[in-house]
C-alpha cells in the first residue's frame, strides 16, 4: 500500500513489549530514494539522542489502528549504538547499528529488481552516507526541463517495500490548487546545496497529468494512467 509520509509521521511505533514513541521522520538514501530508517520521538525515555528503527525491523503498517509494529524490545533499542541529535548518520554507526541487530546492511545488495520484503539496493561513496531527511526535502523547489513546476510536498511510501514511489508536488503558484505525483525515476538531478530537484518532463505534460487528490488512495489502474500520460514504463 502506499502511504503519505505525513500520514505516518505520528503513528506510535509498538515494539514487542510496548510503544516505544512515535514516528516523526524518515531517512531515505538519495541514489535510490529507498527509506532507510524511520526516525522514532521517544518522548523523555531516550531524551539524549536519536531512534532509529531500519525497516527491516517493521512487521507491519496498520493505518486503521494508526500504529507500526516494530520486532523490536525496549531493551533493545536502549541499548542498541547510541547516536546523539545532533550528529549525522555516519557509515561507522550504521556499520555498527546492523551488526548490533544481526540485519543485512542494505548497501550490500546487488542491483536487481526489488520484491515484496527486499529493500533497494545502493552503493554508497566513501564518507558519503547520501541519507536526507524527508521533512527536509519537503519544500525543495520542482523545476521542469523548461521552467519551475511547484515544490515537493510530501511523498508517498510503498509500507512493503519502503521505497519512495512519488514526489508529491504542489503547482499553487503554477496551477492554482492543483497537485501530481513524479516518480524519482523521473528525476534528471537534485541540487541538495539550492534545494531544487529538476525532472525530465516537459512543464506541458505535467500541466496535463491525472491529479492526485490528497488522501486518495492509488489503484493499478491510476498507476498505469499516470505512466502512460508520461509515456513512461
Amino acid at each position: 500500500m502506499l502511504s503519505k509520509a505525513r500520514t505516518l509521521t505520528g503513528y506510535s511505533l509498538q515494539s514487542l513489549d510496548g510503544e516505544i514513541g512515535t514516528a516523526k521522520d524518515f531517512y531515505f538514501d538519495d541514489r535510490d530514494w529507498t527509506i532507510r530508517y524511520l526516525v522514532a520521538d521517544t518522548g523523555e525515555w531516550l531524551v539524549s539522542r536519536q531512534v532509529l528503527i531500519s525497516p527491516h525491523s517493521v512487521a507491519g503498517v496498520h493505518g486503521g489502528q494508526g500504529y507500526i509494529a516494530v520486532q523490536l524490545t525496549k531493551d533493545q533499542i536502549e541499548h542498541s549504538p547510541s547516536l546523539n541529535r545532533d550528529k549525522p548518520v555516519s557509515r561507522q554507526f550504521e556499520q555498527a547499528y546492523f551488526g548490533f541487530y544481526g540485519l543485512p546492511m542494505y548497501w550490500g545488495f546487488e542491483h536487481g529488481r526489488v520484491k515484496a520484503g527486499q529493500f533497494a539496493p545502493t552503493r554508497k561513496k566513501p564518507g558519503d552516507p547520501d541519507l536526507r531527511s524527508a521533512n527536509d526535502v519537503s519544500g525543495h523547489h520542482v523545476a521542469a526541463v523548461d521552467g519551475d513546476i511547484g515544490h515537493v510536498e510530501d511523498f508517498l511510501i510503498d509500507d512493503q517495500t519502503w521505497e519512495i514511489r512519488y514526489l508529491i508536488v504542489d503547482t499553487r503558484d503554477w496551477l492554482p490548487g492543483k497537485h501530481v505525483l513524479i516518480s524519482p525515476k523521473w528525476i534528471e538531478r537534485v541540487s541538495w546545496k539550492e534545494k531544487q530537484v529538476v525532472v525530465n518532463l516537459p512543464r506541458e505534460a505535467i500541466k496535463q497529468a491525472p491529479e492526485y487528490t490528497d488522501g486518495s488512495v492509488m489503484t493499478q489502474d491510476q498507476e498505469t494512467a499516470l505512466h502512460r500520460h508520461y509515456n513512461r514504463p
